[in-house]
């Protein structure tokens, strides 16, 4: 299996080995476009896979906080109180490049950047760019396709 995010679409899709689209997912990528530098908040492109996978059998809207459960829930209540916040959801794969100076190593290297696929509130917009670099996800979504990948999947971010 692997994975192709299309940047111009906003769609994120799970292949099967021979290219068969399985399923189609609504994304959200950066709002400030695509790049692949530190402090860019930019979406990365590229190959990439899934360095790990975190958050299995959490409950749905959990926070996560460099990568760790919170204790709590996201509530529309919760978001009101933290506006600031960018709020990672649900479960996170955590991507690593794949091309050594252009999404690997160095000041563009996807992991160091935390580029994750995560989840996000219901009222966050799908469909427009809009993260801070992250490929954001409806959490329905995002737990069916992380319950479909394992690590060292294969992902390509097109620009």
């Amino acid at each position: 299996m692997k994975i192709i995010v299309r940047i111009p679409d906003q769609q994120l899709e799970l292949q099967d080995d021979a290219g068969t689209i399985l399923r189609s997912f609504a994304v959200s990528s950066s709002g400030k476009g695509v790049g692949e530098m530190r402090g860019s908040f930019r979406t990365p492109r590229g190959k990439h896979v899934i360095r790990a996978r975190i958050g299995a059998g959490q409950p749905v809207n959990t926070v996560f906080v460099s990568r760790r459960p919170t204790g709590e829930i996201y509530t529309p209540e919760l978001g009101a109180k933290y506006p600031e916040r960018d709020w990672i959801l649900t479960r996170i794969l955590w991507l690593s490049g794949c091309e050594v100076g252009f999404n690997r190593l160095g000041q563009c290297d996807t992991m160091r950047r935390y580029i994750y696929i995560h989840g996000t509130p219901d009222s966050v917009p799908m469909g427009v760019p809009d993260s801070h670099g992250c490929i954001r996800m409806r959490n329905t979504d995002l737990i069916e396709l992380f319950d479909r990948v394992p690590a060292g999947t294969a992902v390509e971010i097109i620009g």
